[in-house]
């Protein structure tokens, strides 16, 4: 072989050696490597973030070894929570060393030491940190006092998460800036972006999240920077920056962090904009909702369906004589001015003290209110038990129940869409909170008006209800009142929370008087399961001998005009009726609807007493069958709790049995 020929080879083997070699090392790392680094870096633990992989692929900077920092947050609906673990993944993989926790009890363990602290934190009842905090809350007011100090090595920054329809009560992310003004005064100093403050009502949230974390990555970089750093709002830095000098001389006095709830109303609402944003979409349609146009919602009722196989009417049927599968459950506004307690819908709708979105015909949404409905009702067909002829009936609803969440009567064209339903004979229930009140004295007359009455008092309605008006009492005596010159039935409808509100007799008895409704519905709180925006739990739900006796009481302290007309157990519902409606002892509380349609049409003042219809008997109060119609067949779902045994056999009286 000659020189050529071997060397030759030999420049082949060490070219293929290379070659397997590099090979072995790039599929080493896309295969094994690159991935095991996305795996750890997503691990999380039940407080915070595992130990991360050892290697940012993005930025080339080792992981785990660089400035640690702390990210708390604390939670009423998960939203800081999800905030907080994102925040502390990207600071990862900027090359920091995050770990991540709710804000514990004893502020000791959190704020003690030189690392910087990152809060996440939503503002609650009154403004303040959800209750979970308030042992940190006060110990760290006792630092900010007359404590020892923390010192200025401890570093923070806030990003904090609220409704700008609470600037006008003072409390729109009331409770960063007051986290914000003890750290201060506890000698802790901001950096960064200090105080940022994320609108949920102007979808800015995601926005503000963001910018925060951007300024927090270089001010992480820039620590030993000791300018000023001020509270801003997203895309009003400059503003909010200037808008406070005494905070720049250090002083105490005056409001340390600026008045930017000031600002939150003073910008214009958007005829364009739609009340229903894509996250609102997807939650309520998830929910149930057959949602129209921008801000409208139909959703079948639960009674709807079992009415149409026989197994009994709601409380309303009972009551007043509906028919539950022709009533139609509807809103034309998702949009309300409390978030109760109890809400059924988990706060999964906006809040406004006005309306601020572009807004549909109301032709429009009654047409697609119909649609929606026999769309909701045609997969019935066929179900086991559905009657053949209330199936062709309910394609034809007879009632709307203007209630199903939300405030219909901020609705533009509110009285446009009344008009809508009885052009086509459906009966109107229009619900509301009583924000409102002028919109209650213009509204045009509906066959049954219901204000929910879910407080005597001005401090439990705020517990309860928790409106976003400051002025939420007074606007609520001015809509009992507004209500007392309507000529139609009025209802107070009151649902009690137990050991919350079931102790105000008295007051109750005061508000009837004050209102003079015609009835007065009691309905045991319906617990809609766990939420984490509410802390109520089945033992705050009645029992229906529980409202009876409530209901006896409530009739003794409302005057001598008032006594228990009718109730339904099956929904722990009872009716309390002025005696007006008592003629010759046997209540008339039902409605005669057709007479209340011509009525209508007639165009001439009419009142409640001219539509009225004779209770039957078996809804009248103390009828054996407790309100449940004996024309229907009672079903008993079988319930299997856990350690116990089901029953056996589908067809037992135990199953199905006909009402007494």
């Amino acid at each position: 072989m000659t020189k050529e020929m071997s060397f030759t080879v030999l420049c082949v083997g060490i070219a293929t050696t290379v070659a397997t070699c590099l090979s072995l090392v790039l599929g080493y790392y896309f295969i094994v490597f690159k991935p095991r680094v996305k795996k750890m870096a997503k691990q999380w633990t039940d407080d915070g973030i595992k130990d991360t992989a050892s290697y940012s692929l993005r930025t080339k900077k080792p992981l785990g070894h660089g400035l640690p920092v702390r990210v708390l947050y604390a939670t009423v609906k998960g939203r800081s929570k999800k905030f907080a673990l994102e925040a502390a993944e990207e600071l990862n993989t900027s090359g920091f060393t995050a770990t991540v926790g709710r804000i514990p009890d004893d502020g000791m363990s959190c704020l003690l030491g030189t690392d910087p602290v990152l809060f996440v934190v939503p503002t609650y009842e009154d403004g303040k940190l959800p209750a979970s905090c308030s042992k940190f809350s006060g110990w760290l007011q006792g630092r900010a006092t007359d404590g020892p100090k923390i010192g200025s090595k401890l570093k923070y920054s806030i990003l904090g998460l609220g409704h700008s329809d609470y600037g006008l009560a003072g409390t729109y992310n009331k409770a960063c800036k007051d986290l914000h003004k003890m750290l201060k005064k506890a000698g802790c100093k901001p950096f960064g972006p200090g105080v940022v403050q994320g609108d949920e009502g102007k979808h800015m949230q995601e926005t503000a999240y963001v910018e925060w974390l951007r300024g927090v990555q270089k001010g992480l970089e820039q620590l030993e920077d000791d300018s000023r750093v001020g509270v801003y709002e997203v895309g009003d830095e400059e503003d909010d920056a200037a808008s406070n000098p005494a905070e720049d001389a250090g002083s105490d006095s005056g409001n340390e962090v600026g008045d930017v709830e000031d600002l939150v109303d003073s910008t214009p609402a958007d005829p364009n904009a739609e009340m229903i944003n894509p996250r609102m979409r997807k939650a309520l349609t998830k929910q149930g909702y057959h949602l129209i146009g921008s801000h409208s919602g139909v959703k079948l009722c639960r009674w709807t369906k079992a009415q149409l196989r026989g197994r009994g009417g709601c409380y309303k049927h009972t009551f007043y004589g509906i028919t539950s599968y022709q009533c139609m459950e509807m809103t034309p506004s998702l949009a309300c001015a409390n978030k109760c307690v109890f809400c059924w819908r988990h706060h999964t709708n906006p809040v406004s003290k006005e309306w601020k979105w572009k807004h549909d015909d109301p032709d429009f949404l009654i047409e697609k209110a119909i649609e929606g409905q026999r769309a909701m009702i045609k997969p019935l067909k066929g179900v086991p038990g559905v009657m053949a002829d209330r199936y062709k009936d309910a394609f034809n609803p007879a009632h709307c129940a203007l209630s199903l969440v939300g405030e219909p009567i901020i609705y533009p064209e509110i009285n446009a869409l009344i008009d809508s339903l009885h052009d086509r004979n459906i009966s109107s229930f229009m619900v509301t909170n009583a924000q409102f009140p002028d919109a209650i004295e213009t509204l045009r007359p509906v066959t049954q008006m219901y204000i929910s009455v879910d407080a005597a008092t001005k401090e439990s309605m705020k517990a309860i209800d928790r409106p976003i008006f400051d002025d939420f009492w007074e606007r609520f005596l001015q809509g009992v009142d507004a209500m007392r010159r309507k000529g139609q039935r009025t209802v107070f409808r009151l649902t009690l929370v137990k050991d919350w509100n079931s102790s105000e007799i008295e007051e109750y008895g005061k508000l009837i008087q004050r209102g003079q409704p015609n009835v007065v519905e009691v309905k045991g709180v319906t617990w809609c399961g766990e939420s984490t925006a509410s802390n109520l739990c089945m033992s705050n739900v009645p029992f229906h001998t529980e409202v009876v006796k409530f209901c006896e009481q409530l009739a003794a302290a409302s005057g001598d005009n008032y006594a228990i007309a009718s109730e339904h157990e099956h929904s722990c519902c009872v009716l309390i009726a002025n005696k007006k409606f008592l003629r010759d002892g046997v209540w008339h509380t039902w409605m005669d609807f057709n007479k209340f349609h011509e009525l209508v049409r007639s165009g001439k003042p009419f009142t409640s007493e001219d539509y009225l219809a004779r209770t039957p008997d078996w809804a009248q109060f103390g009828s054996p069958t407790r309100g449940f119609d004996p024309d229907e067949t009672r079903y008993v779902k079988v319930r299997v709790h856990h350690g116990t045994r089901p029953l056996v056999g589908s067809k037992s009286p135990a199953l199905a049995q006909k009402a007494e």
